[in-house]
């Protein structure tokens, strides 16, 4: 390897183990040209000086990760792709499923959310929104937190929603000014993660998996491997979706084409083995009755091996086992030819078949440090396993050799030394302490006759002291006694006049909200519970513009500010609502200064009547009760 390949492969190590970042799966070419372009931004010469830079100002991680991680995404990205979604592929997928059956999705490399929200946008159109919140979870998942956070926010500016097909902006986002949210109620049913496709387990029971555009950065063999998850991650008749520029012609026997054109690929129903894309077909066992010469004294030393051994096929099927390993595991010749996951060995005591995956994926050894495995007899054991891939001299893939080192006596004795280190550091430990204790007690002894001898004279002088202090207590007590008196009467007077307060703002029969200057509810009578449908105690401290009601509060915001501003006041409007009960109402709004004792503006009073078309009086009202009575008090 050059030098410069090496430092770049020094600089992927340090970001793996610095920040778990794994990049060493990502083609070279183009990751190379992103991490250049950085350092040529910041001025340096060559990834090791920038490896410094890493090290001592760990804020350009950040930077880095966003140069790479090039989350180039839209709503409804490449249009005819989604069209072909929502009116041919998720009308199938709902009519090959259960009418019941909840509908797992999975956006993976989602950046920040909008395909994950085109989503559920499809979905939603097609299954109505009662139906896709009670049956739909997406589950949308990337490596960038910074995207993943502006994802879980689900707020676009007016340029993000250009690409929105029209009337999807005004039934599935609400406007805020210029920032457009998601809806809520359907923003539940999107659950936002980290998910590393290279790395990390994948999600299971999948319906349809949606990765487009993403796989293209990785090289060859880490698209294998994550098809590989992907292949597990689908349901039987689970369906992957993938970019414009990404095909799976060499993976036919993961995936089979729905449509290739709009790159709509069905997961393959095939048995498999650790993702092996051939289906392991057992084996006839070796006759080692047959072998003579250098063939039978190779399987003799390897049947007598020291270490317990097994060997599987690139198939997935048990090869060889050595007495050791039959000793062990309780396994025995007739084991041989059968697919290795069937045995209890595969994931017991450890899961082993991920490791050997890994070991077939990556071609080197995996290692899998003390293993504790106890046999049938109750007998425990210490075990190091090594899976180490057998290659042919052309590179291709034989199969796996798994090896059980016993290393019990070695931990055993580890665990006696380590015992015995701590025991002789607490006895040393022990004996210095009584040393010191032994010094410290001979002048804690002297100083404590000249203690003894001071102590008499202190308490001669604290004796008086406490004679003057009782005097002054009892003189601080009879004044506190008459502040509580005075306290309590001034808690009555105080008590009286809320109550007399309250039975005012309850009796009154208009509406009344009295806001601090920042718009906080500080008073909200009955008669607003009347037409509002909410209690004082949910409204008191809200925001009153925030307020869920059938009033468009966000249109007396003019109104209020007029009142508090310094400018000419507008002291009232009409305005059209909906009231608790679902119907139109028209009411007129005063609004009023709030002034304290020193003629400061403290807030503002909102006055509010229903009025008929006519203002006749004579009209009903219309948050009036049916049998015509006002439900203010």
């Amino acid at each position: 390897m050059t030098g410069p390949d090496y430092a770049f492969e020094a600089l992927l190590t340090y970001l793996k183990e610095a920040r778990g970042f794994d990049f060493t799966g990502y083609k070279r070419s183009s990751l190379m040209r992103r991490v250049d372009r950085r350092i040529t931004q910041l001025g340096m010469h060559g990834y090791s000086e920038y490896l410094d830079q890493l090290q001592v100002h760990p804020d350009e991680f950040t930077t880095l990760f966003n140069t790479i991680l090039i989350n180039v995404t839209s709503f409804f990205r490449d249009s005819e792709p989604w069209d072909y979604l929502r009116t041919e592929l998720i009308p199938r997928m709902l009519a090959e499923s259960k009418p019941d059956a909840p509908l797992r999705i999975w956006s993976a490399g989602c950046a920040s959310g909008e395909e994950a929200y085109t989503l559920a946008m499809l979905l939603c159109e097609v299954l109505g929104p009662d139906e896709f919140r009670r049956r739909v979870k997406i589950y949308a998942t990337d490596v960038d937190e910074e995207g993943l956070a502006q994802a879980r926010q689900a707020v676009y500016n007016e340029r993000d929603v250009q690409a929105l097909p029209d009337g999807m902006l005004e039934r599935y986002f609400d406007v805020t000014g210029n920032r457009y949210s998601f809806r809520k109620d359907l923003r539940r049913s999107v659950i936002f993660g980290r998910n590393d496709l290279v790395q990390d387990a994948p999600i299971s029971r999948i319906d349809l998996l949606v990765c487009r555009n993403t796989l293209m950065y990785f090289n060859a063999e880490t698209q294998a491997r994550i098809l590989t998850r992907f292949h597990f991650a689908l349901a039987p008749a689970g369906l992957l979706f993938l970019g414009k520029a990404e095909m799976l012609l060499s993976h036919t026997s993961l995936f089979a084409p729905v449509d290739l054109k709009r790159r709509v690929f069905r997961r393959a129903a095939r048995p498999a083995f650790l993702g092996d894309p051939v289906l392991a077909v057992p084996a006839p066992a070796l006759d080692a009755s047959r072998l003579t010469g250098l063939d039978l004294l190779r399987h003799e030393a390897f049947t007598a091996g020291p270490v317990a051994q097994i060997v599987i096929t690139d198939r997935g099927v048990v090869a060889l086992v050595n007495h050791q390993a039959e000793t062990l595991f309780g396994l025995s010749s007739s084991d041989c030819g059968r697919p290795f996951r069937d045995l209890d060995l595969s994931y017991r005591p450890v899961e082993l078949r991920g490791h050997i995956e890994k070991a077939r994926t990556d071609r080197r050894v995996v290692r899998v440090a003390d293993v504790q495995y106890t046999t049938g007899q109750g007998e425990k054991f210490h075990l190091d396993v090594q899976i180490h891939p057998l290659t042919a001299g052309s590179g291709e893939l034989l199969g796996v050799a798994i090896v059980f080192q016993d290393i019990t006596t070695a931990r055993r004795l580890q665990q006696e030394l380590e015992h015995s280190n701590q025991q002789l550091e607490a006895a040393y430990e022990e004996l210095q302490s009584t040393n010191e204790e032994l010094e410290t007690t001979n002048e804690e002894l002297q100083s404590t006759v000249e203690e003894l001898e001071t102590t008499n004279e202190e308490l001669q002088s604290t004796n008086e002291e406490l004679e003057t202090m009782n005097e002054e207590l009892q003189s601080t007590n009879d004044e506190l006694q008459a502040i509580n008196e005075e306290l309590q009467d001034r808690t009555g007077e105080v008590h009286e006049s809320n109550v007399f307060l309250q039975a005012i703002l309850s009796s009154l029969r208009s509406g009344v909200v009295v806001l601090d200057p920042e718009l906080r509810v500080m008073v909200w009578n009955r008669r607003m519970d009347d037409l509002w449908g909410i209690r004082a105690e949910e409204a008191v401290g809200q925001h009153f513009l925030n307020l869920d009601i059938g009033l468009p509060t966000d249109r007396l915001r003019p109104l209020i500010r007029s009142v508090l501003g310094p400018g000419p006041a507008q002291d009232h409007l009409t305005l059209s609502a909906i009231n608790r009960r679902g119907r139109p109402t028209s009411l007129r709004i005063a609004a009023n200064l709030l002034v304290d004792g020193n003629d400061t503006a403290a807030g503002a009073i909102l006055v509010m009547d229903p009025v008929t078309p006519t203002d006749d009086p004579a009209q009903p009202d219309p948050a009036a009760t049916p049998d015509g009575q006002q439900t203010g008090h």
